[in-house]
C-alpha cells in the first residue's frame, strides 16, 4: 500500500531525510517512532501529498507521488496536528462539507453511521467551537474516515488530550484496525504505541534505523527496542 525508496527531503541546505526506505502492507497498523526533529511530520506530509520530496520514489495505493496526488488523496485520510474543522459549523454540517468535497452521494447514513461510531451522535447539531480537544479530535478522525480510506495517516494524535479522550481514542483506533484499513502513526506514547500497532519503525537521523514486527519484540517491550535503535 506505501513504498517508498531513496526519499531524501532537504529545506535549503538542511537535509531532513536522507536515502529513506519504507514499505507497509495492506492492513498493517504501522507505528512510526523518533525523537523530536527525526523528520516524522515531515515524512507524513510527504505520504500525503501536502510536501514534495527532493529526490526518491514514493508510491501510496498503487499512485505516484507528486504526480497523481489527486488520486492519492481520494484514498487516503489524514488526521494531523490542525483539526481542519469549521468551528462555526455543527459536527454534521462539518461532515456534510467533506462527503461533498470527496465526492459522496447518498451520505446521510454514512454521517450517522461516523457519528456514531466516533462517539458524537448526540452532539451531531452542536457548534464545532464548544467541543472540547478530544471531542474535536475525534470529528477530525471522522471526517478523516469519511469516505472509508484505504490508507489513514494519524501525526500524534494524542496530543492534548486527557486520560478519558485518549482511552476513547484508543477504542477508535482499534476498530479502524479491525475493519483491514492500513495505518501509519507517529507517536511519542510507547506504551499506546505498543498496545496498537502491529509493526514499530524508528526513524532518526532521517532515516529508518529500525523495524520489528509486534510478534517478534523481546517480552512485548517496545521500549527496548526503541532505546537500542536509538543508540546503534
Amino acid at each position: 500500500m506505501i513504498s517508498v525508496t531513496k526519499l531524501t527531503k532537504r529545506f535549503g541546505l538542511k537535509t531532513i531525510l536522507r536515502n529513506l526506505d519504507f514499505q507497509v502492507a495492506r492492513g498493517e497498523f504501522v507505528a512510526l517512532l523518533g525523537p523530536n526533529g527525526a523528520g516524522k511530520t515531515t515524512f507524513l506530509r510527504i505520504l500525503s501529498s501536502l510536501s514534495k520530496p527532493s529526490y526518491g520514489t514514493v508510491k501510496v495505493a498503487g499512485h505516484s507521488l507528486p504526480n497523481e496526488s489527486a488520486k492519492v488523496r481520494a484514498k487516503l485520510g489524514v488526521v494531523s496536528h490542525l483539526p481542519l474543522l469549521y468551528p462555526d459549523l455543527t459536527a454534521e454540517e462539518n461532515l456534510q462539507f467533506y462527503a461533498r468535497m470527496y465526492g459522496l452521494t447518498h451520505y446521510a447514513s454514512r454521517i450517522t453511521d461516523v457519528l456514531q461510531l466516533i462517539g458524537l451522535e448526540p452532539r451531531r447539531k452542536d457548534l464545532v467551537r464548544t467541543f472540547s480537544r478530544g471531542m474535536q479530535q475525534r470529528l477530525s478522525i471522522g471526517r478523516a474516515i469519511l469516505h472509508q480510506p484505504e490508507i489513514i495517516l494519524f501525526d500524534e494524535p494524542y496530543t492534548g488530550l486527557d486520560q478519558d479522550a485518549s482511552s476513547m481514542l484508543d477504542d477508535l483506533l482499534r476498530s479502524i484496525a479491525s475493519h483491514g484499513r492500513t495505518v501509519v502513526m507517529t507517536s511519542h506514547d510507547l506504551i499506546r504505541a505498543e498496545s496498537l500497532a502491529t509493526r514499530f519503525d524508528v526513524l532518526s537521523r532521517g532515516m529508518i534505523t529500525a523495524s520489528i514486527n509486534k510478534n517478534d519484540l523481546r517480552q512485548n517491550n517496545v521500549l527496548d527496542f526503541y532505546k537500542q535503535a536509538l543508540e546503534s
